[in-house]
Protein backbone atom coordinates (compact mmCIF):
# COMPACT_ATOMS: atom_id res chain seq x y z
CA UNK A 1 0.00 0.00 0.00
CA UNK A 2 1.31 4.07 -0.69
CA UNK A 3 2.72 5.41 2.81
CA UNK A 4 2.99 2.05 4.28
CA UNK A 5 6.26 1.80 6.35
CA UNK A 6 6.81 -2.14 6.22
CA UNK A 7 6.45 -3.92 9.60
CA UNK A 8 6.91 -2.74 13.08
CA UNK A 9 9.73 -4.10 15.49
CA UNK A 10 11.82 -3.33 18.36
CA UNK A 11 15.24 -1.15 17.83
CA UNK A 12 17.62 0.09 20.63
CA UNK A 13 14.97 -0.62 23.05
CA UNK A 14 12.19 2.07 21.21
CA UNK A 15 9.33 -0.57 20.67
CA UNK A 16 7.16 -0.25 17.37
CA UNK A 17 9.40 1.33 14.59
CA UNK A 18 10.14 1.09 11.26
CA UNK A 19 12.95 -0.55 9.51
CA UNK A 20 13.48 3.00 7.89
CA UNK A 21 13.97 4.38 11.26
CA UNK A 22 15.31 1.45 13.01
CA UNK A 23 18.37 1.87 10.28
CA UNK A 24 19.06 5.90 11.13
CA UNK A 25 19.52 4.89 14.96
CA UNK A 26 21.38 2.83 14.06
CA UNK A 27 23.65 4.86 12.01
CA UNK A 28 23.20 7.83 14.50
CA UNK A 29 24.50 5.74 17.52
CA UNK A 30 27.11 3.79 15.63
CA UNK A 31 25.49 0.63 16.55
CA UNK A 32 27.18 -1.17 13.20
CA UNK A 33 30.55 0.23 13.64
CA UNK A 34 32.87 -2.16 15.40
CA UNK A 35 33.33 -2.43 19.21
CA UNK A 36 36.83 -0.55 19.56
CA UNK A 37 35.40 2.58 17.37
CA UNK A 38 32.39 2.41 19.93
CA UNK A 39 34.22 2.54 22.82
CA UNK A 40 36.13 5.62 21.88
CA UNK A 41 33.41 6.85 21.14
CA UNK A 42 31.52 6.01 24.22
CA UNK A 43 34.89 7.48 26.04
CA UNK A 44 34.61 10.78 23.62
CA UNK A 45 30.68 11.01 24.89
CA UNK A 46 31.85 10.97 28.56
CA UNK A 47 34.59 13.34 28.84
CA UNK A 48 32.80 16.09 26.36
CA UNK A 49 29.18 15.17 28.42
CA UNK A 50 27.30 14.20 24.89
CA UNK A 51 24.62 12.40 26.11
CA UNK A 52 22.59 12.29 22.26
CA UNK A 53 18.86 13.70 21.69
CA UNK A 54 15.88 12.44 24.13
CA UNK A 55 13.67 10.40 22.48
CA UNK A 56 10.14 12.35 24.20
CA UNK A 57 11.17 15.90 22.79
CA UNK A 58 14.05 15.46 20.12
CA UNK A 59 16.07 18.12 21.96
CA UNK A 60 19.96 17.43 23.24
CA UNK A 61 19.69 15.73 26.60
CA UNK A 62 22.27 18.36 27.92
CA UNK A 63 20.80 21.66 26.30
CA UNK A 64 16.80 20.19 27.65
CA UNK A 65 19.05 19.63 30.98
CA UNK A 66 19.91 23.41 31.56
CA UNK A 67 17.72 25.72 29.18
CA UNK A 68 14.52 24.21 30.76
CA UNK A 69 15.52 24.82 34.18
CA UNK A 70 15.35 21.45 35.48
CA UNK A 71 18.98 21.70 36.89
CA UNK A 72 18.09 25.37 38.97
CA UNK A 73 14.64 23.85 40.02
CA UNK A 74 16.65 20.40 41.51
CA UNK A 75 19.26 22.66 42.80
CA UNK A 76 16.91 25.11 44.68
CA UNK A 77 14.89 22.35 45.86
CA UNK A 78 17.23 20.19 47.08
CA UNK A 79 20.43 22.07 48.20
CA UNK A 80 17.33 24.09 50.12
CA UNK A 81 15.97 21.08 51.65
CA UNK A 82 19.99 19.50 52.35
CA UNK A 83 21.13 22.16 53.93
CA UNK A 84 18.41 22.70 56.75
CA UNK A 85 18.83 18.89 57.21
CA UNK A 86 22.25 19.17 57.84
CA UNK A 87 22.17 22.51 60.27
CA UNK A 88 18.88 21.34 61.98
CA UNK A 89 20.15 17.69 62.52
CA UNK A 90 23.56 18.30 63.40
CA UNK A 91 22.65 21.24 65.94
CA UNK A 92 19.87 19.21 67.50
CA UNK A 93 22.56 15.99 67.66
CA UNK A 94 24.79 17.81 69.43
CA UNK A 95 22.29 19.61 72.36
CA UNK A 96 20.73 15.97 72.59
CA UNK A 97 23.93 14.21 73.08
CA UNK A 98 24.54 16.37 76.15
CA UNK A 99 21.17 15.59 77.48
CA UNK A 100 21.11 11.66 77.30
CA UNK A 101 18.32 9.79 78.88
CA UNK A 102 16.58 13.66 79.39
CA UNK A 103 12.49 14.14 78.01
CA UNK A 104 14.03 16.06 75.09
CA UNK A 105 16.28 13.07 74.07
CA UNK A 106 13.55 10.78 74.36
CA UNK A 107 11.43 13.27 72.07
CA UNK A 108 13.72 14.55 70.21
CA UNK A 109 14.62 10.91 69.02
CA UNK A 110 11.76 9.34 68.53
CA UNK A 111 10.36 12.52 66.75
CA UNK A 112 13.51 12.27 63.77
CA UNK A 113 12.87 8.39 63.79
CA UNK A 114 9.51 8.77 62.99
CA UNK A 115 9.77 11.27 60.20
CA UNK A 116 12.95 9.41 58.94
CA UNK A 117 10.69 6.08 58.68
CA UNK A 118 8.23 7.78 56.70
CA UNK A 119 8.24 7.02 53.22
CA UNK A 120 8.68 10.42 51.27
CA UNK A 121 5.25 10.54 49.40
CA UNK A 122 3.11 9.98 52.86
CA UNK A 123 5.25 13.03 54.01
CA UNK A 124 4.37 14.47 51.08
CA UNK A 125 0.58 14.17 50.68
CA UNK A 126 0.13 15.07 54.11
CA UNK A 127 1.77 17.86 54.18
CA UNK A 128 -0.58 18.59 51.23
CA UNK A 129 -3.60 18.16 52.71
CA UNK A 130 -2.06 20.48 55.71
CA UNK A 131 -0.87 23.18 53.91
CA UNK A 132 -2.66 23.36 50.50
CA UNK A 133 -6.22 21.76 51.12
CA UNK A 134 -7.04 21.91 54.72
CA UNK A 135 -5.35 25.63 55.91
CA UNK A 136 -4.81 27.01 51.90
CA UNK A 137 -1.50 28.64 52.88
CA UNK A 138 0.38 27.13 50.25
CA UNK A 139 0.09 25.87 46.75
CA UNK A 140 0.36 22.04 46.26
CA UNK A 141 2.75 21.43 43.57
CA UNK A 142 4.25 23.07 40.07
CA UNK A 143 7.47 25.14 40.80
CA UNK A 144 5.35 28.35 39.46
CA UNK A 145 2.29 29.99 38.92
CA UNK A 146 0.75 29.70 35.30
CA UNK A 147 -0.30 33.25 34.63
CA UNK A 148 -1.80 34.18 31.26
CA UNK A 149 -3.18 37.02 29.66
CA UNK A 150 -5.94 37.18 27.28
CA UNK A 151 -4.05 36.44 24.19
CA UNK A 152 -2.67 33.60 25.65
CA UNK A 153 0.74 34.95 25.81
CA UNK A 154 2.51 34.10 29.49
CA UNK A 155 2.86 37.28 31.82
CA UNK A 156 6.55 36.94 33.27
CA UNK A 157 6.61 38.85 36.86
CA UNK A 158 9.84 40.95 37.64
CA UNK A 159 12.97 38.83 39.36
CA UNK A 160 11.83 40.78 42.84
CA UNK A 161 8.26 39.91 42.44
CA UNK A 162 9.25 36.03 41.61
CA UNK A 163 11.01 35.36 44.83
CA UNK A 164 7.86 35.74 47.32
CA UNK A 165 6.26 33.30 44.70
CA UNK A 166 8.93 30.94 44.27
CA UNK A 167 9.36 30.55 48.04
CA UNK A 168 5.86 29.72 48.52
CA UNK A 169 5.88 27.07 46.12
CA UNK A 170 9.20 26.11 47.54
CA UNK A 171 8.15 25.51 51.30
CA UNK A 172 6.41 22.20 51.05
CA UNK A 173 8.60 20.08 48.90
CA UNK A 174 11.53 21.59 51.02
CA UNK A 175 9.72 20.91 53.96
CA UNK A 176 9.03 17.37 53.01
CA UNK A 177 12.35 16.21 52.34
CA UNK A 178 13.97 18.16 55.52
CA UNK A 179 12.20 16.10 57.83
CA UNK A 180 12.92 13.53 56.08
CA UNK A 181 16.20 13.55 56.07
CA UNK A 182 17.19 15.77 59.34
CA UNK A 183 16.54 12.43 61.40
CA UNK A 184 19.73 10.96 59.93
CA UNK A 185 21.52 13.57 60.90
CA UNK A 186 20.76 13.96 64.11
CA UNK A 187 20.66 10.18 65.03
CA UNK A 188 24.32 10.25 63.54
CA UNK A 189 25.38 13.33 65.30
CA UNK A 190 24.21 11.86 68.62
CA UNK A 191 26.29 9.03 68.33
CA UNK A 192 29.04 9.84 67.37
CA UNK A 193 28.67 13.01 69.94
CA UNK A 194 27.80 10.42 72.98
CA UNK A 195 31.31 8.53 71.96
CA UNK A 196 33.41 11.80 72.13
CA UNK A 197 32.02 13.25 75.80
CA UNK A 198 33.40 9.59 76.78
CA UNK A 199 37.12 11.03 76.02
CA UNK A 200 39.23 12.39 78.82
CA UNK A 201 40.50 15.20 77.02
CA UNK A 202 36.08 16.44 77.23
CA UNK A 203 36.50 16.09 80.89
CA UNK A 204 39.88 18.08 81.41
CA UNK A 205 38.02 20.57 79.34
CA UNK A 206 35.38 20.93 82.09
CA UNK A 207 37.81 20.81 84.62
CA UNK A 208 39.83 23.72 82.94
CA UNK A 209 36.34 25.69 83.79
CA UNK A 210 35.22 26.23 79.66
CA UNK A 211 31.70 26.76 79.53
CA UNK A 212 29.30 23.43 78.03
CA UNK A 213 28.86 25.18 74.28
CA UNK A 214 32.81 25.32 74.22
CA UNK A 215 32.62 21.87 75.21
CA UNK A 216 30.53 20.30 73.20
CA UNK A 217 30.79 22.48 69.97
CA UNK A 218 34.89 23.17 70.13
CA UNK A 219 36.76 20.23 71.87
CA UNK A 220 33.58 17.11 70.94
CA UNK A 221 32.16 17.96 67.86
CA UNK A 222 35.15 18.93 66.15
CA UNK A 223 36.46 15.31 66.59
CA UNK A 224 33.25 14.04 65.97
CA UNK A 225 32.67 15.24 62.78
CA UNK A 226 34.53 13.06 60.77
CA UNK A 227 31.45 10.33 59.99
CA UNK A 228 28.93 13.91 59.28
CA UNK A 229 31.71 14.76 57.29
CA UNK A 230 31.01 11.80 54.60
CA UNK A 231 27.34 11.56 55.41
CA UNK A 232 26.74 15.11 54.18
CA UNK A 233 29.19 14.93 50.92
CA UNK A 234 27.23 12.33 49.61
CA UNK A 235 24.12 13.58 50.82
CA UNK A 236 25.03 16.80 48.42
CA UNK A 237 26.30 14.31 45.78
CA UNK A 238 22.73 12.61 44.99
CA UNK A 239 21.22 16.45 44.44
CA UNK A 240 21.63 16.05 40.95
CA UNK A 241 19.86 12.80 40.79
CA UNK A 242 16.83 14.98 42.50
CA UNK A 243 14.10 13.47 44.98
CA UNK A 244 12.14 11.73 42.38
CA UNK A 245 9.49 10.87 44.25
CA UNK A 246 8.53 14.27 46.17
CA UNK A 247 9.17 15.94 42.72
CA UNK A 248 6.75 13.96 41.42
CA UNK A 249 4.47 14.22 44.16
CA UNK A 250 4.17 17.45 44.40
CA UNK A 251 5.00 18.02 40.21
CA UNK A 252 8.09 19.92 40.56
CA UNK A 253 9.62 20.57 37.23
CA UNK A 254 13.17 19.68 38.16
CA UNK A 255 15.91 16.26 37.08
CA UNK A 256 13.87 13.47 39.68
CA UNK A 257 10.45 14.43 37.97
CA UNK A 258 12.39 14.35 34.54
CA UNK A 259 13.95 10.86 35.28
CA UNK A 260 10.85 9.36 36.58
CA UNK A 261 9.11 10.72 33.26
CA UNK A 262 11.56 9.12 31.03
CA UNK A 263 11.99 5.83 32.53
CA UNK A 264 7.96 5.72 31.07
CA UNK A 265 8.89 6.59 28.04
CA UNK A 266 11.97 4.56 28.24
CA UNK A 267 14.19 7.18 27.10
CA UNK A 268 17.38 6.05 27.79
CA UNK A 269 19.63 8.88 26.51
CA UNK A 270 18.32 10.97 29.45
CA UNK A 271 18.53 8.17 31.87
CA UNK A 272 22.19 7.59 30.93
CA UNK A 273 22.54 11.27 31.52
CA UNK A 274 21.43 11.30 34.79
CA UNK A 275 23.35 8.30 36.05
CA UNK A 276 26.57 9.12 34.76
CA UNK A 277 26.41 12.46 36.42
CA UNK A 278 24.98 11.18 39.38
CA UNK A 279 28.36 8.72 39.45
CA UNK A 280 30.45 11.46 38.74
CA UNK A 281 29.28 13.72 41.83
CA UNK A 282 29.64 10.79 44.17
CA UNK A 283 33.40 10.45 43.01
CA UNK A 284 33.63 14.36 43.81
CA UNK A 285 32.16 14.46 46.98
CA UNK A 286 34.50 11.24 48.52
CA UNK A 287 37.11 13.48 47.34
CA UNK A 288 36.33 17.08 49.01
CA UNK A 289 35.41 14.21 52.07
CA UNK A 290 38.99 13.32 52.10
CA UNK A 291 40.21 16.62 52.01
CA UNK A 292 38.10 18.17 54.76
CA UNK A 293 38.94 15.63 56.71
CA UNK A 294 42.89 16.70 56.76
CA UNK A 295 41.44 20.46 57.72
CA UNK A 296 38.61 18.68 60.36
CA UNK A 297 40.85 16.68 61.97
CA UNK A 298 44.72 17.97 62.29
CA UNK A 299 45.93 14.49 62.89
CA UNK A 300 45.33 13.38 59.45
CA UNK A 301 48.11 14.27 56.91
CA UNK A 302 48.71 14.02 53.41
CA UNK A 303 51.53 13.37 51.67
Amino acid sequence: MPGEAGPLYSCLGVQRVSPVFCQKMMDLYGANQPYWIRFLDYLKVMFTFNFGYSFASNQAVTYEMVSSGKLFNTLELLGTSTVLAIMIGTVMGVIVSSRRGSSADSFLVTASLTTFSLPTFFIGILMIFIFAVALGWFPSGSTHPYTWDLVGVGLTPSLLAQIPIRLQYLFLPALTLTLFSYGGFLLLTRATMIDALSEDYILTARAKGLSERAVLFKHAFKNASLPLITNAALSIAFILSGAVITETIFNWDGLGRWLYTSIGYKDFPVMEAMFYIIALCVIAANFISDLLYGIADPRIRYE
